[in-house]
């Protein structure tokens, strides 16, 4: 089975002004392709050749591991964004937030603090 770029729910300048239609671009059609092509060359001719992608994270390890994460985690990454937002939360997590940090408003910031100083790969 060959693992493919999946098609994004967006246009590549959808989530501009946050991420740059040239950022996307590169992240994904080249970055998220790499892993991708890295993967499908790695499991050719072996048990991994044919299994879906939920599955290779599970079962390898090693360079195909790496690889497979990193695709699931750009697929992950980019089905997280939406090009208009969608406000404020409501309900039960917006009860949660509004109980642990007082305000949707303090949230962002403890958020934004946090992951400002989180190390991440991207």
């Amino acid at each position: 089975m060959e693992h493919k770029l999946p098609q994004l729910p967006y246009g590549p300048d959808a989530l501009s002004p946050h991420l740059s239609k040239e950022t996307l671009e590169f992240h994904y059609g080249k970055h998220h392709q790499t892993y991708i092509t890295n993967l499908n060359n790695q499991i050719k001719g072996t048990e991994f050749e044919n299994l879906p992608l939920e599955e290779i994270v599970k079962k390898s390890s090693g360079g195909v591991f790496n690889n497979a994460a990193q695709t699931w985690n750009h697929t992950f990454y980019w089905l997280g964004f939406t090009p208009k937002g969608q406000g404020k939360p409501a309900g039960e997590l917006a009860a949660a937030i509004d109980a642990k940090w007082g305000s949707f408003e303090k949230f962002q910031e403890a958020f934004n603090a946090c992951a400002a100083g989180t190390f991440g790969s991207g």
